[in-house]
């Protein structure tokens, strides 16, 4: 787990997060995809439309989970083209312990919330 502030900035501790996070996104959610947390990307207004962003309040990196999984439900498609992730030469990494618990809360909910069918559908 990160400490209070940013996480390890070592390439080591990163991929394991973002490795363990996406396997833990596809057991829960049920989603396909290589990368739920992160990449680069783009959607159509209409998606952004139908999808629905007014109940959207997740914070930290999970909102990419959250649309991700929003267009999936759906029933549209989201098409991942890999990128190569570089470790930053300065900076410094904006991941945090409350970054991570927000979205191991809210993944974990939204798929007991799927499992018990009580996940509501995006509207057609």
């Amino acid at each position: 787990m990160c400490p209070a502030g940013p996480c390890s900035t070592g390439p080591r501790s990163r991929e394991l997060l973002s490795r363990g996070g996406n396997t833990y996104t596809r057991l829960m959610l049920g989603l396909k995809l290589k990368d739920a947390t992160g990449g680069y990307r783009a959607f159509r207004a209409t998606t952004l439309r139908r999808i629905g962003l007014d109940d959207v309040d997740s914070q930290g990196y999970c909102f990419q989970i959250d649309l991700a999984r929003r267009t999936i439900r759906a029933g549209l498609t989201v098409t991942e083209v890999p990128i190569t992730f570089v470790e930053r030469e300065r900076g410094a990494s904006k991941m945090s312990r409350t970054i991570v618990v927000e979205a191991l809360w809210r993944v974990t909910g939204w798929g007991i919330a799927t499992r018990l069918g009580l996940a509501r559908r995006p509207s057609q």
